[in-house]
């Protein structure tokens, strides 16, 4: 017998995934190697679960890969040094965790030496493009398989394939899909198809049941969050997850982005980020104390380039190491406390404390007082500092009483 051809397959467990398995082993004559990266949106006994399901279908080998910790290292933290929100508004959840995803995916390939490799993206949307651009570079020449994509299928002759098969999953869907990260949950459903219209309270993955309101402390060493309250934490992932555990039953960073997919298309999800967008708010406002203006103002347009070049999957670009490099720098002096105060749905950012806040009383006080300069030093400076634009004035106004 002809020895059967290897592929790796990024596996799910969902609709999608399950239908890739079936017909890249019956039909093509594969052995299927699946692997799913835990981003931080699986329990234990799911990944369990989803290695059974993987199993019965008739995959060779199953592989888990707990990549929350590597996730942050190389993409989340990156995003908080950047204060990273797409269109001011979403935090790159689904889109970040894709990349991770992919590159651990092409690894395994690498490692099995595997002459294929293989996801269930539909051709309709951002994550094809992101899968296929990191294999093409990390494993050039290995075969992309998309087996949903090449066929066009429907959900409806998916769901009829794989009955042909007798396989049992449930095949009911749901009203919203959910795709549930470390860095947020994104949901989507009819009221995200159209350019108007809010999810439902009910739609919200994590419902609200704190009606009260509190105060919690969030401290930060060189721009990484690593202490809530009291609570020290030996990874920053352990402080988000922590942090999302207590404000998210406040309802706090729910939203809808509205975006440019990379096809060209417009389109709308719903995503909550409770975690997510506290601390990028509140390392944004340790950053605003402890900053000049001129390191503001070009990590802002760093950070920007940054988010929406990530969002479009490239993520391997040697640019994004530069920018990653200067981030990181940016960062040195950014270690202090920051309040924040809880309410359902929203939270206000109460203030900081911090050894290197650059508003400092025994500089002067904004609008009262100043003990760094004279009234005569600012006379100076303000006639230097305009100078320039005050000849350009003398000048245009010359030259048109010249020309009347």
């Amino acid at each position: 017998m002809a020895e059967r051809k290897q592929i790796v397959l990024g596996f799910s467990g969902g609709l999608d995934t399950s239908y890739c398995v079936k017909y890249l082993t019956d039909d093509c004559g594969y052995d299927v190697h699946s692997i799913i990266v835990n981003t931080g949106g699986f329990s234990e006994e799911e990944l369990t679960q989803i290695e059974a399901h993987a199993y019965k279908l008739g995959v060779k080998t199953h592989t888990t890969v707990n990549a929350v910790t590597s996730y942050y290292d190389s993409i989340i933290k990156y995003l908080i040094f950047g204060n990273v929100l797409k269109n001011n508004t979403y935090p790159l959840s689904v889109s970040a965790e894709r990349l991770s995803q992919a590159l651990h995916i092409a690894e395994h390939a690498q490692k099995l030496n595997a002459k294929a490799v293989a996801h269930g993206s539909t051709g309709a949307g951002n994550d094809q493009v992101r899968f296929d651009m990191v294999f093409h570079i990390l494993i050039p020449g290995v075969e992309i398989i998309t087996p949903i994509r090449d066929l066009q299928l429907s959900r409806e002759a998916e769901i009829a394939y794989l009955k042909s098969k007798n396989v049992d999953m449930n095949f009911e869907k749901s009203m919203y899909s959910i795709n549930k990260g470390l860095w947020g949950t994104s949901v989507g459903g009819k009221e995200t198809l159209s350019s108007k219209g809010m999810l439902p309270e009910s739609a919200w993955p994590t419902q609200l049941t704190k009606h009260d309101t509190e105060e919690i402390k969030l401290h930060f060493e060189k721009g990484e969050l690593v202490a809530v309250n009291e609570e020290q934490f030996s990874h920053p992932t352990l402080a988000i997850q922590y942090l999302q555990s207590l404000a998210g039953g406040y309802g706090i960073g729910r939203d809808i982005h509205v975006g440019d997919t990379i096809i060209g298309i417009k389109g709308r999800v719903g995503f909550e980020a409770a975690a997510p967008m506290i601390i990028i708010k509140a390392h944004h406002a340790l950053e605003k104390h402890v900053l000049t203006k001129w390191q503001l103002n070009w990590k802002d347009q760093l950070a920007q380039f940054y988010g929406n070049w990530l969002h479009e999957g490239q993520i391997l670009d040697p640019v994004m190491r530069d920018i990653e490099a200067y981030l990181t720098n940016s960062q040195q002096q950014v270690t202090g406390d920051v309040f924040v105060q809880l309410f359902p749905y929203r939270f206000q950012v109460i203030g900081i404390e911090s050894v290197h806040d650059l508003m400092s009383a025994k500089f002067g006080k904004y609008g009262e007082m100043n003990t760094g300069f004279t009234g005569q030093d600012v006379r100076g400076f303000s006639k230097i500092f305009g100078n320039q634009t005050s000849i350009w004035n003398q000048v245009k106004e010359s030259n048109t009483v010249k020309n009347d």
